[in-house]
């Protein structure tokens, strides 16, 4: 049975040795976008090929070392070897931050779920308080409620006093003592 077709050990990766941790490279690869973004690079990389171009029209041939003549051989070859550089760190910068911005917009949408049925549960808890507040008595119908008990006890102590001034034969008086006392003596 050939290397290939066996299936009990795994195959050794046949990468070259160099390890490197993905989270430091691409913390530095932001910090090299954001500095490449920035107003203050764009300052500093204008004044250093302003300078470089100067340099070399108006030195004197012995300082020159990229010369007009050959089309600034040098300087167009670092500013391609910049952007060689700056583009792939910039698109890794990039990815990262929409795996951030993933990241947050699942767990934004988790809390968001999350807080809506909160919000109904305590809809529904809300409205079945209302319903068994709706059931209970207030202190203002107790109020009423004992306004009438009270009505209805004169009323029933001034029939109980006219019966019993109908059954002595006294004349009915407004006086519900007397007729409390007749009623006792009778029984």
């Amino acid at each position: 049975m050939k290397r290939r077709e066996d299936l009990s050990a795994p195959r050794s990766s046949r990468r070259i040795g160099v390890q490197y941790d993905s989270d430091v490279f691409g913390a530095f690869s932001e910090s090299i976008a954001n500095f490449l973004g920035t107003a203050r690079f764009l300052v500093f990389q204008t004044i250093v090929i302003t300078l470089w171009i100067i340099h070399n029209i108006a030195a004197p041939d012995r300082f020159i070392f990229d010369s007009w003549d050959r089309g600034f051989v040098l300087l167009t070859l670092l500013l391609s070897v910049q952007a060689s550089y700056a583009a792939p760190l910039i698109l890794l910068a990039q990815s990262r931050q929409e795996r951030r911005d993933r990241i947050t917009s699942e767990n934004d949408r988790e809390v968001a779920e999350r807080t809506q049925s909160d919000t109904e549960f305590l809809a529904r808890e809300i409205a079945s308080v209302r319903v068994t507040m709706s059931d209970m008595v207030t202190g203002e119908d107790f109020g009423d409620r004992l306004d009438r008990l009270h009505d209805t006890i004169e009323a029933l102590s001034a029939q109980v006093a006219q019966l019993s001034d109908a059954r002595t034969g006294a004349a009915p008086s407004g006086d519900t003592s007397d007729s409390s006392s007749i009623v006792a003596d009778e029984n």
